[in-house]
């Protein structure tokens, strides 16, 4: 993967519409669990032959080696961002393709924002989502980030919100690309950049999310039904996140996903 160096910062304390319906991605999975090598140092020769009585007797045995040591949990951040990555959309129907955008910037650092390439990204999701007649919608994106050498990203639909979090954390760790979030009940496109935590996801199972950087390419229009667009690059805590992502039904498009909260997530390249 090229990628543009990561912004990682570790801290000892704590931190402080569009369209969006259906579509059929042959090459992109219903859902996916989000998805590690060791490196072996040659033994150095030895420069003398050891003498004899330096030997180990036969019936001895190596004492075992000690467990590795997990550090506790501490303040944990990690943001994508950099400026210029965020592109509004230029249409009120091309959230998607200013999302597949924004995610190309954070990924390849070769800055896309045109209206005409927004426009051609938007018609190459649309084309790979069921219903065209809905727009561009989570499956095409999906596929489109793959297609356009982003991925390999999946559509993932996960039940519990706190675990949703847990998931795109996760993934922008392991692999350094955003997240995709459906927002308003599949409505809507939203980028996740970054998060705070407590605990590394990479060395804590148990992490906790306590803050989400969000790019909404509808900014700063916002929503009268949903609320106002937060500004490029926030830092939304779980519970003000809650009020714009939310669970998306299977009646809001033709979809075999169960109900649940929809990310467009990164996967590890298999």
């Amino acid at each position: 993967m090229t990628a543009r160096a990561l912004h990682l910062l570790l801290v000892a304390t704590l931190l402080a519409a569009c369209q969006v319906g259906t579509a059929a991605e042959r090459s992109v999975p219903d859902d996916t669990t989000p998805p590690t090598a060791a490196a072996v140092a040659p033994t150095a020769a030895p420069t003398e032959r050891p003498s004899a009585t330096a030997s180990r007797s036969p019936s001895s045995s190596p004492s075992p080696s000690p467990a590795p040591t997990v550090p506790p949990p501490e303040a944990f951040a990690l943001n994508l961002f950099e400026a210029g990555d965020f592109v509004p959309q230029h249409t009120f129907d091309w959230c998607v393709g200013a999302s597949i955008q924004m995610a190309w910037n954070m990924v390849r650092g070769d800055p896309r924002s045109s209206y005409e390439d927004q426009e051609a990204l938007w018609e190459m999701a649309r084309r790979q989502s069921s219903n065209s007649f809905n727009g561009a919608n989570p499956r095409g994106w999906a596929a489109t980030l793959n297609e356009i050498g982003v991925g390999p990203y999946q559509l993932v639909t996960v039940p519990e919100y706190e675990e949703a979090l847990r998931a795109a954390a996760a993934a922008i760790r392991d692999t350094g690309r955003p997240v995709g979030l459906v927002m308003w009940r599949g409505r809507h496109a939203w980028v996740m950049s970054g998060f705070e935590s407590m605990g590394d996801p990479a060395l804590h199972p148990d992490f906790q999310v306590t803050g989400v950087r969000v790019l909404d390419p509808l900014f700063p229009h916002g929503s009268g039904a949903w609320g106002p667009s937060p500004e490029p690059n926030s830092l939304l805590s779980p519970e003000a996140l809650a009020t714009q992502f939310v669970i998306r039904e299977p009646r809001r498009w033709s979809s075999t996903l169960a109900a649940g909260y929809l990310l467009v997530l990164p996967t590890t390249a298999s």
